[in-house]
């Protein structure tokens, strides 16, 4: 039988970093395993729907490169739905936990529950006086189905409760966390259908995964309680367990869930910075999971052969930003140059270096910018404070040192030449910025340290920094005479 898996997030808002990674590895294992991975929208919970969420979801998803087989998908900008399995969107498969939920009734494995709000908020406060798990205390449990159906048809509210059995141990083995023993005493009558007659999770999670042919459960270690009454659904509709694996937090450095307090945490935090997704999601698979060689930088297609859920921690794994920019910046070093080029268009024209007119004409002029950038930044969007150094005929120095330099004897004079050599070249590109050096040297014997970094001091003040022909040929003809008489003028 051929495995298929599912990501099935709630359309809430963004999608969290931890979200990914759950999709991820559902997509690692289906396609290791020859199987389907698909998307389903859990939407039940109305008061928290989103508008723009399941677009957000789609768009994020793609970006990423974990394309889901069947579910919504964006065509011609509206939602679709493909797949055989269909709705994959819960609040139009209400009809479906209807049948399913009067089989429950029916077979006395779920109750009607008439409690109001007051009653169960008051039940909770004398449990916590008392030190009491809190939980559901079976009031309605016992009500005959007739006096329920009456009270029904007078309009009385009322919501479907699951009928646990008592004291029974549940035991089932996670793909993560090996064999796992529940006792029900430690649960309560989980409600199954709202007042509202939409399902909660549990109900709409079990039917839906059994009616697409799921066959493992992947999803995060909060949901771990609720997996017992989970098994015990299954049971009472006679249907076959599928495989369960409990995915640990996502932890930031001090060891806490990750959460929007603490920065970025949303695909699109990450999209809007400009990390490459194949670096995204290369780091963010070995945040609780590592191959077997232990390799660090990997290819989709490796992870895919190397992923095992055997191998994922049962402890969080640790998000490090400083570890996903190194992961990104190795990325950044390898990627195409004209792609790098065409991505870093966008924050250039953001920041005003760029006018939209001009991005044709200035395309190779940024490409020289990005060549030089690539070495140096750890995400895109960096590349408009890096691409400042190049703007304007102001030159700030960054130091005393850089001061130092610029006031050394022999500066003038090797100024002098180099602005001959600028003004009476016939263009200033990379070509020339490598060959001045050597006419220079030539023509006044200066070589060395007391060449390049009065010249990178004056040009940039600094006195470290990109290959200094780049920064020529970046700066061109105009640049670099406004910037030299600015730097005699006031450094010299």
């Amino acid at each position: 039988m051929s495995v298929r898996l599912r990501f099935a997030p709630s359309p809430t808002g963004y999608v969290h970093i931890g979200s990914l990674r759950t999709a991820l590895y559902d997509y690692l294992f289906a396609k290791q395993k020859g199987g389907e991975y698909i998307i389903r929208i859990e939407d039940t919970d109305r008061t928290r729907f989103v508008e723009g969420a399941i677009e957000n979801l789609i768009d994020s998803m793609e970006w990423a490169g974990v394309i889901h087989d069947e579910g919504p998908m964006m065509e011609a900008g509206r939602i679709v739905e493909k797949g055989g399995y269909g709705p994959y969107t819960q609040s139009e498969r209400l009809h479906i936990y209807k049948e399913h939920i009067e089989k429950l009734l029916e077979s006395g494995h779920a109750y009607h529950c008439f409690c109001s709000r007051e009653r169960l908020d008051k039940i909770r406060e004398e449990q916590k006086a008392k030190g009491e798990m809190l939980g559901y205390d079976g009031h309605c449990r016992n009500i005959p189905m007739n006096e329920a159906k009456k009270r029904i048809e007078d309009g009385e509210s009322h919501v479907i409760r699951l009928k646990l059995p008592k004291d029974r141990e549940i035991v089932f083995d996670d793909l993560v966390r090996g064999k796992v023993t529940m006792n029900t005493n430690d649960s309560d009558d989980q409600v199954l259908m709202k007042s509202d007659g939409f399902p909660t999770y549990h109900l709409a999670v079990v039917v839906d995964d059994y009616l697409m042919g799921i066959t493992h459960m992947v999803r995060g270690e909060e949901w771990l309680p609720s997996t017992p009454k989970q098994i015990l659904l299954y049971e009472a509709f006679g249907w076959e367990l599928p495989k369960f694996a409990h995915l640990p937090n996502i932890l930031n450095t001090e060891k806490k869930k990750l959460s929007k307090r603490h920065g970025d945490v949303a695909v699109k935090d990450f999209m809007k910075k400009g990390y490459l997704p194949e670096a995204l999601v290369n780091y963010i698979a070995l945040v609780g999971w590592s191959p077997e060689d232990n390799k660090e930088i990997m290819t989709m297609d490796e992870m895919i052969e190397s992923f095992s859920f055997e191998r994922v921690s049962k402890s969080g794994g640790v998000f490090d930003v400083d570890k996903l920019n190194w992961v990104n910046s190795h990325y950044i070093k390898e990627a195409d140059i004209d792609r790098l080029t065409k991505l870093c268009i966008p924050y250039l024209v953001e920041a005003g270096m760029l006018a939209e007119g001009e991005v044709e004409e200035k395309y190779e002029w940024v490409k020289m910018i990005m060549e030089t950038a690539r070495e140096r930044i750890c995400y895109l969007s960096q590349i408009s404070e890096y691409a400042k150094q190049f703007f304007g005929e102001e030159v700030k120095l960054e130091n005393d040192d850089v001061k130092d330099v610029l006031k050394l004897e022999h500066v003038q004079d090797l100024l002098n030449t180099f602005k001959d050599k600028v003004t009476n070249a016939e263009a200033i590109d990379a070509v020339f910025g490598k060959k001045v050096f050597k006419m220079i040297q030539k023509e006044t014997g200066i070589k060395g340290k007391n060449l390049y970094m009065p010249l990178r001091a004056a040009l940039t003040g600094q006195l470290h920094g990109p290959d200094i022909d780049k920064v020529i040929a970046i700066l061109g003809r105009e640049n670099i005479q406004k910037r030299i008489a600015y730097v005699e003028k006031h450094y010299i």
